[in-house]
């Protein structure tokens, strides 16, 4: 073949300008192009990290080798090659070999006029859509209380204070069998004087204190303190990644809420009653997750995911939707605080939780910001923004 020739060949071959690869790139949802025969032509970062298959890998396919048999999508590409028009359709099951298990999304399809045979697919995932409304929901629920809790603290905690003295001085000249109810008003008030502290943090609404902190080191301490205590003879699985840049936080309250989430883990791994119990956590970086703020033209990238999974029985379908209420809970015993002041603790830090669970799996997912260092004037001290 001549240069001549190449040069002609090399012109003809469609190509797309670099910014609208920047462009489709930025984009957080999946797109892909099936070209005709159903081949993939190409995939977003979005699309890759959705499918767990890089663009190189899809490339040497077709759309069919990517999902399962019979997959509504494979569907509505034909309909849109039949009739030539767009198709949306929301609430579409997409299952995939590479998938745990089926996804709900949107899909957004058309024909691409400038290249005969190729159709443009959006996907949007129903889960994601939900976190993120959601996500005020939760913090407006974890607030909810916090007008309780104040009342609380100064309506009962005082009082208690009163009742619990008295109790001491009447002790003193009791005999030991009515000493025995001096001690149950002693040990009923301090059982309410603990509940009532363990309401009063929602009340608490100073800023955090923040540093930029290693998230491994966080989840690192807590799976010690549950191998050493409540999760004894429970399997830790870690899947981290390692570049994964510090987050701007308080350690403690991380260390406070993942500590809950394991705790639920392992709970619900013993109330399966089987030995082969494991709780898996992750860590990921996920460009291209950012939260708009009601009232503001400000959006948060949330790229930090940090995952906690266990293979317990899992949640109740009827329990799902008000799982970080407070008062909320599927334990005989339980308070139905320790959700609600995780999704308190993650919204502070300006993060999202959201949870997905089927039999035999429950993952809570937590989004968090990256830390950005804020451009100082010379000779002064960085700081976290």
């Amino acid at each position: 073949m001549t240069g001549k020739a190449a040069s002609e060949r090399k012109e003809a071959a469609p190509r797309r300008p670099v910014e609208h690869d920047m462009l489709l790139a930025a984009i957080p949802h999946p797109i892909l192009v099936v070209g005709p025969a159903n081949r993939v032509v190409y995939a977003n970062a979005s699309a890759e990290a959705f499918l767990s298959t890089s663009i190189a890998v899809l490339k040497r396919g077709t759309i069919d080798d990517v999902l399962a048999f019979g997959c509504p999508l494979l569907a509505l590409i034909q309909q849109v090659r039949d009739t030539g028009a767009t198709v949306n359709e929301y609430g579409v099951e997409m299952a995939s070999p590479k998938f745990n298990h089926p996804k709900l999304v949107d899909v957004y399809s058309g024909l691409l006029p400038e290249y005969p045979g190729h159709i443009l697919l959006m996907l949007q995932q129903r889960t994601m859509a939900q976190m993120i409304e959601r996500q005020f929901t939760h913090r407006a629920a974890a607030r909810s209380v916090s007008g309780l809790a104040a009342m609380l603290a100064h309506e009962i905690k005082n009082p208690l204070s009163g009742i619990k003295g008295a109790a001491q001085l009447l002790e003193q000249g009791l005999t030991d069998e009515d000493r025995v109810l001096t001690q149950l008003i002693y040990s009923e008030t301090e059982r309410i004087r603990n509940l009532v502290d363990g309401m009063e943090v929602f009340g608490d609404e100073r800023p955090l204190a923040k540093q930029a902190i290693n998230i491994h080191d966080v989840l690192d301490h807590v799976r010690r303190l549950a191998e050493t205590g409540f999760a004894r003879g429970i399997r830790f699985v870690e899947e981290y990644d390692p570049s994964l840049p510090p987050v701007p936080a308080s350690r403690d309250k991380l260390v406070q809420a993942f500590l809950n989430l394991v705790k639920n883990a392992a709970e619900a791994i013993g109330d399966r009653g089987d030995p082969g119990g494991r709780i898996v956590l992750t860590t990921a970086f996920r460009p291209g997750v950012r939260l708009s703020l009601p009232g503001s033209e400000a959006r948060i990238s949330l790229p930090l995911m940090i995952q906690v999974e266990d293979n317990g029985p899992g949640v109740p379908e009827h329990m799902k939707r008000h799982l970080f209420d407070p008062f909320v809970t599927t334990k005989r015993s339980g308070k139905g605080l320790g959700l609600a002041l995780v999704a308190k603790i993650i919204g502070d830090h300006g993060g999202i939780i959201e949870c997905e669970s089927e039999p035999n799996r429950t993952v809570f997912r937590v989004l968090l910001p990256m830390q950005e260092r804020v451009p100082v004037r010379p000779g002064a001290t960085e700081r976290v923004a």
